[in-house]
């Protein structure tokens, strides 16, 4: 690194200090909603244990919808997904893959703002959050669980998700302790295919 900054970028650098991590390109979104993947990280296995008909689920990052699909096959035709990404493109796939599968109906599919995920209107709504791989993307984890604790019911889970290959252990310890100052308790917690696992319950 070099001993001088110019000024033009002194604004750059100090968002890369405070989100070390890029969000993920539109485009990787193909290659992870890609049906091999089901092989080494199957959707039926990570939720059904979780997720029931009628249930209300948040879903943040949700890319292409690898999760999204099987997220609305669970809650029924009298549930529903929420599925927020700040990507338009990630979006705009999700939505073709859900009308595909003749899931749109129970998909809401938002687009998040630059500085909040824009759930003011789900107070105390959400039944279940999955959030896979994508707090380590954000610029504030505490912001993150703040606003899902708020459309969170009492008694709501939080499965929280983080790939060890681009998030340390310490950093992992700093979202748990982001959702625990939110208003999340731990109530399982383990390792599994090179992934952090936690599942919290609003309290």
């Amino acid at each position: 690194m070099q001993n001088s900054v110019r000024s033009s970028d002194q604004p750059q650098q100090a968002a890369t200090r405070k989100n070390p991590h890029r969000v993920c390109p539109w485009w990787i979104g193909y290659m992870l909603a890609s049906p091999v993947r089901r092989l080494f990280n199957n959707p039926a296995r990570l939720l059904g244990a979780h997720v029931r008909p009628g249930m209300t689920v948040l879903e943040p990052g949700p890319g292409m919808g690898f999760f999204t699909l099987e997220l609305a096959r669970l809650v029924g035709d009298t549930g529903r997904v929420i599925a927020v990404d700040i990507q338009a493109r990630m979006l705009a796939g999700l939505r073709r893959r859900a009308a595909r599968a003749g899931l749109l109906d129970r998909v809401e599919a938002r687009q998040a703002l630059p500085d909040s995920l824009g759930l003011t209107d789900l107070a105390a709504m959400v039944d279940f959050t999955l959030a896979y791989a994508v707090v380590h993307e954000l610029p504030a984890a505490a912001s993150f669980f703040r606003e899902v604790a708020r459309a969170s019911k009492l008694g709501a889970r939080l499965l929280l998700v983080e790939p060890k290959g681009h998030v340390s252990l310490s950093l992992f310890g700093g979202e748990l302790r982001a959702a625990g100052e939110a208003g999340f308790k731990s109530l399982d917690s383990h390792e599994e295919g090179g992934t952090y696992k936690e599942l919290l319950e609003r309290v």
